[in-house]
């Protein structure tokens, strides 16, 4: 199986790009976030997810390794293929959805294009069985540098930041990480394009109220 490529960007679509590797041609298939950072003429290196399957063979890109096992992790809950994951990872980060599951946020990871709030609800509650291995994901555990770098890789979401700055927040005052993630994920539910301080106040409640 492939599981790396390194060579020149020759095209890239709207769903696909292909990369020449020593003259031969390969079609991977990619999240728009991944395929915008990929330019004819460069070379460029991806992580590759092949899957096979009756009537055909299809090559996934992305742009780390632990974006391709967040990719596989996704397709191991039930009802969800290569596109919802796309589709998921096109809107949260690994690390973003690590803390989408911990927290139990069904509706951030409801954001992502052709996921429904019911394949979301089946999608945190069957990873976080494996949020284990999600969070460990080529040995990285999402330390402050980690979770940093792949913000910047991510795209920018001012509700997602605002969520990260409250649960930062409210950890600096002693809250469990966890129950701080899933706090402000419940405040978020019920407020439309929360800012930072509004979400800590809203979180303090929820906790007090626990």
């Amino acid at each position: 199986m492939i599981g790396r490529l390194k060579g020149l960007v020759v095209t890239v679509t709207e769903e696909t790009a292909l990369i020449d590797v020593n003259g031969v041609g390969y079609e991977i298939y990619a999240s728009p976030r991944v395929l915008q950072n990929l330019a004819p003429g460069e070379e460029k290196v991806v992580s590759i997810e092949t899957l096979v399957r009756e009537d055909m063979i299809r090559l996934y890109g992305f742009p780390s390794e632990n974006e391709r096992q967040a990719f596989r992790l996704l397709q191991s809950v039930q009802g969800v293929g290569a596109r919802h994951a796309l589709a998921v990872l096109q809107v949260l980060a690994p690390s973003e959805l690590y803390d989408a599951v911990t927290a139990e946020d069904v509706t951030a990871v409801a954001r992502a294009h052709g996921v429904g709030k019911k394949l979301a609800q089946r999608i945190v509650t069957e990873l976080q069985s494996k949020a284990g291995a999600l969070a460990g994901a080529t040995g990285e555990v999402y330390s402050l540098a980690a979770r940093k770098k792949a913000a910047e890789a991510a795209p920018s979401d001012p509700v997602l930041a605002a969520k990260a700055d409250a649960v930062s927040a409210l950890a600096n005052l002693g809250y469990d990480g966890v129950e701080a993630r899933k706090a402000v994920a419940r405040a978020a539910e019920s407020m439309d394009s929360p800012g930072v301080e509004a979400l800590i106040k809203a979180a303090l409640k929820e906790l007090a109220a626990a």
